[in-house]
Parts: structure tokens; C-alpha cells; sequence
């Protein structure tokens, strides 16, 4: 595994964030006082369990054959694009490159469409899989633009970290193959793309509204005019600026909308935003994802990590301090689900959103609150059983995040040669 992030203090100014500087805080051992290698242990302990443990109510991860693996939603029994991509990501990181290639090689054999309307794109849920060697069904074919945010930037990460060094992937070819399909799937005759979702014929297009530079909820029909404000982010987007072979002035000015429509989706009281928005921040339509629920805890996740690698937006602290003094203020175990305008929705805690506020944690400018959120992730347990897929993966990657350990790996990080 990776060795812990620096325990060094975060830049100051604006344009001057870890992307830049290296320098990845430990808030564990800056705010907490904890050891690093009592870090390291927490980290290495986590991994084990949601990767290696128990097959009935601890790993999330389950090896496929002889060179496969997937990521088992266990509340609602399938394997999802998210889960996946987020399990590459963690293991990039992490330097898992064994595991990194199972995931990547059963999303590309079982999840990503070679062909027909949503070609170029991977199917957001498949069936769980049976005996090897019996292919798991598709259950959703449509695309749910976060699995191929998290996709690309992985296998960016792993190109620039590994190279093509034991492995038979190129991941540098397959990342460009996403950001090209996320902006060019609409060139394709209408014809090609033409699908059926909920009994509507429609046309599949791209992932990115071209005129708002703003992700869509799902890129088909009615479902790409809206978006889920989790979806955001500006910081992969940048990233994607630098690397890609095309397209990049509109990726630098997706990350730039990014930012701006965050603004406009979060109530100004409490700071709080829904799942799925309108691009001019207004929630869309009726029901339950006008509301702060489980897709909208990962906002402030993102928004934390996008000031520590770049610290572009001033107001992303504000934020911080907002969102996080409005959970302060409802008590250790507050309620998950809540309106945007701060009525509880629920009564019970996750330790997912535990994650992701430690995780916005990295913006806040109040020093108290930042200690509160952090110590809050330190104390919590980690998740087994029924739940123990969002909430372990949003715990992981907030232990990564807080710790100094989800980095940018830049070109040339890897060995001399790669």
C-alpha cells in the first residue's frame, strides 16, 4: 500500500492545491493526534475487510473466476457501475493493482456495451453473477454517469502510476475511450442510438450538456435535460483538461460550470441539496430526491477533495462551514434524510455520510468543526451486513481522502519507464 500523506498544513491561496503542491494532509494526526502508523493500521485493517473478509456480512468485493472480480451491492443484490469504479479507484490508490485488474475486467467484459444504442457506455447495474463461468445478466442497461467519472479518472490514475507494467490493459487508451464517448456518443446517426426506457423511445446522447457544460442525470431523452448534483466533478474534470487527446477547453470549462452550479443547488441556510437538480439548481420534479438523500451525501465528499487538490472557489469553505454547523446542530447521531430547508426526514445515522463529512472536513476554514467531523470518522464502526456496500465504500474513500491518501498521480508518477 501507499505510505500516509503528509501531516503538512494546506496551502493557503487559491490555485496553489495538493494537484499542485504534493502535499496531501493527514487530519488524523494534524487535528486527532493519531500516529501515523496507527493510520496506516485503520487504512490497511479497512481494506482487508471490504476487499478480503468474511464472504457473508463484511467484503463487498468477491474474486470471479481466475482473473475477475465485482462489487456486490448487498441491499439491492447487484453489481453497480458506481461500486465498481469506486472499488478501482480505492485500489489505485491503495497501489492494489491485482485487484485493480480483476474490477476493470469484469466491467469490461460484462458492463460495458460493444454495441448498439448505448454503445461506448457501461450498463449502470448487472445481476449478481452465478457459478463462473455463467455471465451475469444485464438488469439496467442505461448509464449512470458517475460509473464513468470515477472509470476514467481510475484508469488515468493507474496509467500514469503503473503503466502498462503486468497488465494487459492500456489504461491511458481506455480512459480517452470514456471521455470520448461521454461527448461524442450524439454524432452517432440517431438510428444507432435509438432505445426503449420506461416504455418511451428515445435517443441515447451525450453524457454532457453542450451548451451548459454540465453532467447529465442520464444521457437519453427528457433524462439528460436534468442532473444529480453527486454526479459534480470539477475536480476529475480538470484533470481530464491536462490529459485528454481531446476536448479540452471543454472539459476545463465543465469543471468551471461544475463549480458555479454547486452554488446554486445548495439552500443557503442549511446548506443541504437535493439528489437529482434542474442545471439552474432548482430541485427536479416531486418526491423524494427533491430531498437531501443518499446520492446527495457524496456532494460534500466532492466538494472537499475539489478544494484540497485545487482550491479554486472561496465559497467552497463557506460551504463547508455551512453544511457541517448545520449537522453540528442536530446532535452526535443526527438523522441521514433531510428537506433542503433542514426538516429531518428520518431517524436513523449512517456512517456514509459520517464519511463525507469528514471528507468536507478538508474545506472547512472552522478549526472546531474540522476536529468534530474528523474525530466523528475515527469512532465510527465499520459498516457489515445489508448496508455495508455505500456505506463501506463512501467510509473507505473518506478514509483515504481524510488521511492524505487519495492523491493525484500525474504522468511519470509511476517506475522510470512506465
Amino acid at each position: 500500500m501507499s505510505p500516509i500523506g503528509s501531516s503538512a498544513k494546506p496551502p493557503s491561496g487559491i490555485g496553489e492545491g495538493a494537484a499542485v503542491t504534493g502535499i496531501y494532509p493527514n487530519l488524523f494526526t494534524e487535528l486527532l493526534g493519531i500516529g501515523v502508523p496507527e493510520v496506516q493500521r485503520r487504512i490497511e485493517t479497512t481494506f482487508r475487510q471490504f476487499f478480503h473478509g468474511d464472504l457473508t456480512d463484511q467484503t463487498v468485493y468477491y474474486e470471479w473466476g481466475p482473473d475477475m472480480a465485482y462489487l456486490l451491492d448487498a441491499c439491492n443484490g447487484d453489481v453497480r457501475s458506481e461500486g465498481l469504479s469506486y472499488a478501482m479507484m480505492v485500489a489505485v490508490q491503495l497501489g492494489a493493482q491485482a485487484e485493480f485488474d480483476r474490477l476493470w475486467r469484469f466491467a469490461r467484459t460484462y458492463s460495458l456495451h460493444a454495441h448498439g444504442p448505448w454503445k461506448g457506455y457501461f450498463a449502470w447495474a448487472l445481476e449478481v453473477p452465478g457459478t463462473y463461468p455463467s455471465a451475469p445478466g444485464v438488469k439496467e442497461d442505461t448509464s449512470a454517469p458517475d460509473g464513468e467519472t470515477w472509470y476514467a479518472t481510475a484508469l488515468f490514475f493507474a496509467a500514469n502510476r503503473w503503466g502498462r507494467a503486468g497488465t494487459a490493459f492500456d489504461y491511458r487508451a481506455d480512459a480517452q475511450a470514456i471521455l470520448g464517448a461521454m461527448l461524442h456518443t450524439a454524432d452517432r446517426p440517431v438510428a444507432e442510438r435509438t432505445c426503449t426506457l420506461h416504455s418511451e423511445t428515445l435517443a441515447v446522447t451525450n453524457m454532457f450538456d453542450a451548451a451548459r457544460h454540465l453532467v447529465a442525470f442520464v444521457p437519453a431523452g427528457p433524462y439528460a435535460t436534468f442532473t444529480d448534483p453527486s454526479y459534480q466533478l470539477p475536480h476529475f474534470y480538470e484533470l481530464w483538461a491536462t490529459w485528454a487527446d481531446a476536448d479540452r477547453d471543454f472539459w476545463m470549462q465543465a469543471a468551471a460550470a461544475s463549480r458555479a452550479f454547486l452554488r446554486t443547488a445548495v439552500n443557503s441556510k442549511t446548506g443541504l441539496a437535493p439528489d437529482y437538480a434542474d442545471f439552474d439548481g432548482r430541485p427536479h420534479g416531486e418526491g423524494p430526491h427533491t430531498s437531501f438523500q443518499y446520492d446527495a451525501f457524496r456532494i460534500g465528499a466532492n466538494l472537499g477533495v475539489d478544494h484540497l487538490w485545487f482550491r479554486r472557489d472561496p465559497w467552497q469553505s463557506e460551504q463547508a462551514d455551512r453544511l457541517l454547523g448545520f449537522f453540528r446542530q442536530q446532535g452526535t447521531d443526527y438523522p441521514s434524510l433531510w428537506t433542503i430547508s433542514g426538516s429531518p426526514l428520518n431517524t436513523g445515522h449512517g456512517v456514509g455520510l459520517t464519511g463525507t463529512n469528514a471528507a468536507m472536513a478538508l474545506a472547512a476554514s472552522d478549526a472546531e468543526l474540522r476536529r468534530e467531523f474528523v474525530q466523528a470518522l475515527w469512532d465510527a464502526s465499520l459498516p457489515t451486513g445489508t448496508y455495508r456496500y455505500y456505506d463501506g465504500m463512501l467510509y473507505l474513500l473518506a478514509l483515504l481522502q481524510v488521511s492524505g491518501n487519495f492523491r493525484v498521480y500525474h504522468p511519470g508518477s509511476g517506475p522510470a519507464g512506465a
